[in-house]
């Protein structure tokens, strides 16, 4: 063993023998315990950034604690590869969207590659790839015959920037989530996914996963399904005899309380209206995230129109409000002044009429948002909320004006992209009219390479020939859809694919009912609905598919923290980046790993510090010099039991069930680090005390680098070797009999101040401790002749003796 420590050799040396003999490659095996350790994997920007190391630090450090437990381990990693930055970059640089995306993964494969990361190289999948979305052509052609993929012309989010359609949550507080423009309305045709089916259960299912993930993220899940009771009833209109007004209403039994209709900006009957009130919609519709009310300054506009209340038949004015919610519900709802604060700040600020329904005790100009007896109610007076709200929901439905219902804020899944870079829909339209998918032989349907980005708008649409077909079954003319799938689309099964990347014949394997669920999933809180839901959401769909077994994707979640410097996320535009390679370079990797798994629990935001990087380097130094005494063995032996050696090895024991539980249930990777740090002080001090054993000491050397071997695996394996350590991929076994001391550490204070430290028999009862301090010259000097009021005994710990 060399003296002096030498990371870049070491790590070389390693990361060689592990790729060279595949030690992380992995088969189905049904008599071992599987553990799938997953982070969400990285979109190809060229570089790794710090978030990136911490993301997949985390990752691997589980998958190697549990593969030391004996688990059959799958630990993969692939590409995010679809996308607008690289047809940007294309654009911007003159290049090929995939010859971009290739190159910059190779350089970020080499770079994880320099982390030591234990991945399956084998299962590296990039979703760009013909082989993947090949099969996301194929299911997205199943979905089309159930009917779970449909098309029409609908108000869209629009980004003038990136000149594509997003997703609800793709816009955050009115802005394009990558381009950071501010989102037009837009109606075009799209297609969309029925995920408003699954609402249910995917709500319901949340049961089975929110004991495991975050509290946080589940009621962020919830929140966006946003499921409410209540009813749906029917106005109808001055507009025409066969035009009516759905709304959905939670308080059915505040009916008689409606003084006017409220719409939202998109609602159809905008189109019975003239201009100015056109207008005025498009002005709510442009505004920040339609979704969003709070913190709104209410306002709105008269429409000129009338409905009629169903049971009084008194004509209500029709309003547009722009704290109505676009594309939730009916887009309407029945205006109750007296009892939403909403709606009474809308009523006073255009001096509509209020009507007390609900009798709750409050003042005549008291907005009363509770539940009470009915007034002015006619045959519902004087009955309670609850009771009037079922009552009113059967007589609605006896006049066949309403019913119950169960609503959601979930909306149906907009899966068109209007850009290159992605993966083409397979769908053609016939000259005669007809819209079908390509015959699966045809698949996958590619991308051409030869496209004109010097044009505006969608170069597949722009291409001369690509977009002319034939169909395959009738030999007429056909067009291709030129629009692509949404990325969230390729990144919502991957974890499936991973468990049988190589099959050419099946979209998902039978290996895949062996691995999934995934056991540990990680990644950002950022992801929490806008990728979470929907991967939920597929494996729904695959498994309705018979392609899973399983209802739920990822059993437990880790939503790391960011990383941050100077109190900042770390951005190029703030300049307040880390290079990671630099870091490698000079420190090695273990160190890299080190920092990022101490420096902060694993959810909470990591703070950059240089001085804690060196911290971390210095660590690593200590303990391979440690190791290289030990080598030596230049030690003196002494083979006399001692208290120290006792307590070392009670020590050690203690930690290994620490760190097991760390590890395993906290996920508390932080103290598994700080406890190391405490283990190799302690060997340090018992080397130099030259009062314990040489035995003991290497005993509790091997069981540090074993469970810091997650950590920093490559000092750990270079140092086994040379200490010809056999098992440092196995946990260390605990020994029973050094669980507990025979001596503990009493502090004894007089009136709080510590006046002597002692080590005594740890069996003593409280009786037998009191005689023994009294027996110490330090304590009889400051309690003799005095008045001892009472005696405090912290079992273990500490003897306050308060004396006057």
């Amino acid at each position: 063993m060399q003296s002096i420590y030498n990371p870049k050799e070491i790590e070389k040396k390693v990361q060689d023998y592990w790729f060279g003999n595949k030690s992380y490659e992995v088969v189905p095996n049904k008599n071992i315990e599987k553990f799938y350790c997953l982070s969400m994997f990285p979109y190809p920007s060229g570089n790794l950034h710090m978030g990136h190391v911490r993301n997949y630090t985390i990752s691997d450090v589980l998958a190697r604690y549990h593969r030391m437990l004996g688990k059959n381990v799958l630990h993969p990693i692939g590409w995010d590869a679809f996308g607008l930055p690289a047809e940007n970059a294309a654009i911007d640089n003159n290049l090929s969207p995939n010859d971009w995306t290739i190159s910059n993964i190779k350089n970020m494969r080499e770079q994880l590659k320099s982390l030591g990361f234990s991945y399956d190289w084998s299962r590296e999948i990039s979703t760009c790839s013909e082989d993947y979305y090949k099969w996301e052509q194929w299911f997205f052609i199943q979905l089309f015959k159930k009917k779970l993929v449909y098309k029409k012309e609908s108000l869209v989010n629009w980004d003038p920037v990136d000149k594509t359609v997003l997703a609800n949550e793709q816009v955050i507080d009115g802005k394009g989530w990558r381009s950071g423009a501010l989102v037009e309305k837009k109606k075009i045709s799209q297609w969309f996914l029925k995920i408003t089916e699954y609402s249910e259960e995917l709500l319901q299912e949340l049961k089975e996963i929110e004991e495991f993930w975050p509290d946080n993220v589940v009621t962020m899940q919830k929140n966006w399904i946003g499921k409410s009771n209540g009813a749906e009833l029917y106005f109808d209109t001055t507009i025409d005899q066969n035009i009516s007004i759905g709304v959905f209403t939670t308080r059915p039994d505040t009916i008689f309380g409606v003084t006017y209709i409220a719409l939202a900006a998109d609602h159809s009957i905008i189109e019975n209206c003239n201009s100015s009130i056109k207008k005025f919609s498009e002005g709510i519709l442009n505004s920040k995230d339609t979704r969003k009310t709070e913190n709104k300054e209410i306002n709105g506009i008269f429409t000129g129109l009338f409905a009629i209340h169903p049971i009084t038949k008194k004509k209500l004015p029709i309003w547009i409000a722009n704290y109505v919610l676009t594309g939730y519900g009916t887009g309407a709802i029945m205006g109750v002044p007296a009892h939403d604060t909403r709606d009474y700040d809308f009523a006073k600020k255009f001096n509509l009429e209020i009507i007390k329904v609900i009798d709750g005790g409050q003042k005549d100009n008291e907005v009363y948002t509770g539940n009470g007896k009915l007034i002015n109610s006619k045959d519902f007076n004087n009955i309670n909320s609850e009771l009037a709200s079922k009552s009113i929901i059967k007589y609605l439905e006896e006049l066949n004006i309403g019913k119950a219902v169960s609503n959601y804020k979930l909306r149906d899944w907009g899966i068109s992209r209007q850009r290159y870079w992605g993966c083409p829909i397979p769908i053609i339209y016939r000259e005669d009219g007809e819209v079908m998918p390509v015959e699966q032989d045809e698949l996958p349907i590619k991308l051409p390479q030869d496209v004109d980005f010097s044009k505006s708008g969608n170069p597949l649409d722009n291409h001369p020939t690509w977009k002319y077909t034939k169909c395959a079954k009738t030999g007429l003319n056909a067009v291709r859809e030129t629009d692509t799938l949404d990325t969230f689309f390729e990144s919502s099964w991957y974890q499936a694919r991973f468990c049988s990347p190589n099959d050419t014949d099946n979209m998902i394997g039978e290996d895949a009912n062996y691995w999934l669920p995934v056991d540990m999933y990680i990644g950002g809180i950022e992801h929490a609905v806008l990728h979470l839901l929907y991967a939920r959401f597929f494996h729904k769909l695959l498994r309705d598919q018979k392609l899973l077994k399983t209802n739920e994707p990822f059993k437990k979640l880790i939503t790391q923290g960011m990383v941050l410097k100077d109190g900042s996320k770390m951005s190029k535009s703030k300049g307040n980046t880390i290079d990671p390679k630099k870091l490698i370079d000079k420190y090695g990797a273990d160190t890299v790993r080190l920092f990022v798994i101490f420096a902060a629990p694993v959810e909470n935001s990591l703070e950059w510090s240089d001085h804690g990087v060196e911290g971390s380097y210095k660590f690593l130094n200590k303990l391979w010099n440690t190791g290289f005494v030990l080598n030596e063995n230049k030690i003196t032996p002494n083979e006399i039991s001692t208290i120290d050696e006792k307590k070392l090895k009670i020590f050690v024991n203690k930690a290994i069930i620490k760190t097991n539980d760390d590890y395993c249930n906290r996920v508390s990777l932080n103290t598994v680090a700080s406890t190391c740090m405490e283990i190799l002080n302690n060997i340090q001090k018992c080397i130099l005390s030259n009062n314990v054993s040489y035995a003991t000491l290497f005993d509790s050397y091997v069981t540090l680098l074993k469970i810091l071997n997650p950590i920093t695996p490559h000092i750990c394996k270079e140092i086994s070797d040379s200490l010809n350590i056999n098992d440092i991929n196995n946990w260390p076994k605990i020994d029973e009999k050094y669980l507990t001391e025979d001596t503990m550490l009493l502090v004894i204070q007089v009136n709080g101040k510590v006046r002597k430290k002692v080590e005594i028999d740890a069996n003593l009862n409280q009786n037998a401790i009191e005689e023994i301090i009294f027996t110490y010259d330090e304590v009889r000097k400051y309690t003799i002749d005095k008045n001892i009021k009472k005696i405090i005994y912290i079992k273990g710990k500490l003897v306050n003796i308060v004396v006057s």
